[in-house]
């Protein structure tokens, strides 16, 4: 893609998502779209990527990668020093919040040994899934209850909104947990190996000792355990 090109997409994904390229009043890092002002920020970071011997090409503004999947932005930038420069950031291909649903089998916990591409190892998982245009997060959790377990949810609860890593993503995805009656056939085709169930307190050790450690499982977790919604674990007078 060109400089052009990057730069048409985009202007093209800031009026389909305004909220994304907002300067709220005070706010500390502020988003550069005027044309002499992006070239300067541009230029600036050219400046300390060749002080570090790195290619130049990486301060070049705009939409740098696009897939069915995910959007990598890179924008100019005004630090809240002053400096001017360029921060990449990335956000959902689909403008979707994406969910995560914490399965509860029989008062026990569900978890999915997952293999992840990523990290190249398995992770203990809790169902989850990119949003989807026109698909509310609830629709999209019992989706892939479905689809990764093959469970219907008796009863699903809305945790609330989980950031993943704010440093780098907009994506939300919303927390959910949810009562099911039965498993059925795992969706190997996405790397799911199995599947564990687990009392809650056990989870809350997996987690204590690091053998839990994706995000998603330990946000719907907590947020379920500080709810009241798992049995066999204390309650937590907030």
């Amino acid at each position: 893609m060109s400089n052009q090109s990057q730069r048409d997409r985009y202007d093209a994904l800031r009026r389909q998502r305004p909220g994304l390229f907002a300067n709220p009043v005070g706010f500390p890092f502020t988003i550069l779209f005027e044309p002499s002002l992006v070239t300067a920020a541009e230029d600036a970071q050219r400046a300390r990527l060749a002080a570090k011997g790195r290619p130049e090409s990486w301060a070049c503004t705009g939409v740098v990668h696009e897939d069915p999947y995910l959007i990598v932005i890179q924008d100019a930038v005004q630090f809240p020093d002053g400096i001017l420069g360029t921060y990449v950031r990335t956000m959902p291909a689909a403008g979707s919040a994406g969910a995560a649903v914490l399965p509860v089998l029989d008062d026990q916990v569900v978890l999915l040994d997952h293999a992840r591409h990523a990290t190249r190892t398995s992770h203990l998982e809790i169902p989850r899934g990119f949003g989807e245009p026109g698909v509310s997060a609830a629709d999209q959790a019992r989706q892939e209850l479905l689809e990764e377990i093959n469970a219907d949810a008796v009863d699903l609860i809305d945790l609330g909104p989980f950031h993943a890593n704010t440093g780098m993503a907009s994506d939300v995805t919303q927390l959910f947990v949810a009562e099911i009656r039965e498993l059925g056939k795992l969706q190997a085709a996405e790397g799911i190996t199995g599947v564990r169930v687990y009392p809650a307190r056990q989870i809350a050790r997996l987690i204590k000792t690091g053998q839990i450690t994706d995000s998603f499982t330990i946000a719907a977790f907590t947020r379920a355990w500080l709810s009241g919604l798992l049995p066999g674990l204390p309650s937590v007078d907030l």
